[in-house]
């Protein structure tokens, strides 16, 4: 359990979180462990599904769940004086789920509207298909809402059998924010929590290899799509905070490089930006843009001269002021929102043991330096493990150009 005291907040945010997600799932049961965040809001031995979501909404408050490839998290957010309703609520959820064939059989329904509904979802389904080819045959490459074919064939009791074995133990965490006592909400976990059984979660994560990968999908649609990427770090890795200065440097605002190179300056795309995504073992940097077709080719020349130039001058000291000066702008003012106070101190229970205030993380934010992040872009910054997923209509043509396409080399043609 980790919380933070904002003495002076209206509200608490509090979250339970199950540290294992999609990648834990045996191949025949992808999907499981977001089917699962679904069915338990189905009803529980002390509530059912109306009485949970009246619970925390009648009293202004808020109650929602998600699911990444890495855990699983429940969480609310309730004036400071329900906080205990608030903490009494999620614990039914994660320890008492009762669940009924009826209710089975109507939200697997639900859950297979949902991914017919991501895959019309261009922008995000994209990022799927780039998964999938990167990570293969690794179960990060799986996307979180499942297969088709695999919730189909869920069973109730399977699902049951997830959430009895995972749901338990040391593989739940506890965290919250706002004006509340640490050694309150301990007492009060202790109580609520107390038929949780002492668990250890077996250690059958392995770390990703990642595959270089050229693919198009050819799809009708208004923009074509272009979504690049490559390795960066974990969340344990000494060069983290460089990944993220970098990240912010080249999209990750109106004065990166990318959206003053592709948009400010040509008018090629009206959304352009890049994205760091970590994991306990692994992590990338990706790049997403939309365009006309026409202008695909254009698009990516800009992108993939930015990257080599990044690679070859690498930074001026300013430059990495200027964005040591925005994410650490970035921290604070995040700072202020309990809700996401919350999510920092659960991440950081569950990946390094602890907890890490803001000003920990601004001091190595500050740290980086332009030798740090020399030494980032020769380990990390590999142009030659550039992935592309390009999706949208008339592409074809492009396949052979995308499949030789060398981003280590300026300007191909």
């Amino acid at each position: 359990m980790v919380t933070e005291n904002h003495p002076f907040s209206k509200s608490v945010s509090i979250g339970v979180w199950v540290l294992t997600g999609t990648r834990d799932e045996a191949e025949e049961e992808v999907g499981i462990s977001h089917f699962l965040e679904h069915l338990v809001f189905k009803g529980t031995k002390k509530r059912n599904a109306y009485q949970i979501a009246k619970s925390l909404e009648s009293l202004g408050g808020d109650l929602n769940a998600y699911t990444t490839r890495e855990y699983t998290n429940y969480h609310c957010l309730v004036l400071r004086e329900d906080w205990k309703l608030g903490l009494d609520v999620l614990s039914d959820l994660v320890c008492n789920m009762a669940l009924t064939k009826k209710d089975f059989d109507l939200e697997k329904k639900v859950i297979l509207q949902e991914i017919a509904m991501c895959d019309d979802a261009d922008e995000e389904i994209i990022y799927d298909y780039f998964y999938s080819e990167v990570y293969k045959n690794h179960p990060l490459s799986r996307q979180i809402l499942g297969k088709s074919e695999t919730i189909q064939k869920m069973t109730q009791k399977k699902v049951l059998e997830f959430y009895k074995k995972y749901y338990q133990g040391s593989n739940l965490i506890v965290s919250a924010a706002g004006p509340i006592d640490h050694d309150e909400l301990v007492i009060e976990s202790q109580k609520l929590f107390r038929t949780r059984k002492s668990f250890n979660v077996p250690q059958t994560r392995r770390a990703p290899r990642w595959k270089v990968s050229r693919k198009i999908y050819e799809k009708e649609m208004e923009q074509a799509h272009i979504l690049l990427g490559f390795p960066a770090t974990s969340f344990h890795d000494k060069y983290r905070f460089e990944a993220f200065i970098v990240n912010s440097l080249l999209g990750g605002g109106m004065t990166s490089r990318l959206y003053q190179a592709v948009r400010e300056k040509q008018g090629l795309a009206y959304s352009i930006f890049s994205s760091i995504n970590t994991n306990v073992d692994s992590g990338n940097i990706t790049i997403h843009a939309g365009t006309d077709s026409s202008k695909v080719k254009k698009v990516m020349h800009i992108i993939a001269d930015e990257l080599l130039k990044l690679k070859r001058e690498g930074f001026k000291k300013s430059d990495i002021d200027l964005f040591k000066t925005q994410v650490r702008g970035q921290l604070l003012m995040g700072s202020d929102d309990i809700e996401n106070r919350m999510t920092s101190l659960g991440v950081n229970e569950m990946i390094f043991n602890g907890y890490r205030s803001v000003e920990t993380v601004i001091q190595q934010v500050e740290a980086v330096t332009e030798k740090s992040i020399r030494a980032y872009m020769r380990e990390h910054f590999d142009l030659s493990k550039v992935s592309v997923a390009l999706m949208g209509p008339k592409l074809k043509d492009h396949k052979e150009w995308l499949q030789n396409y060398d981003f280590t080399r300026k300007r191909n043609s």
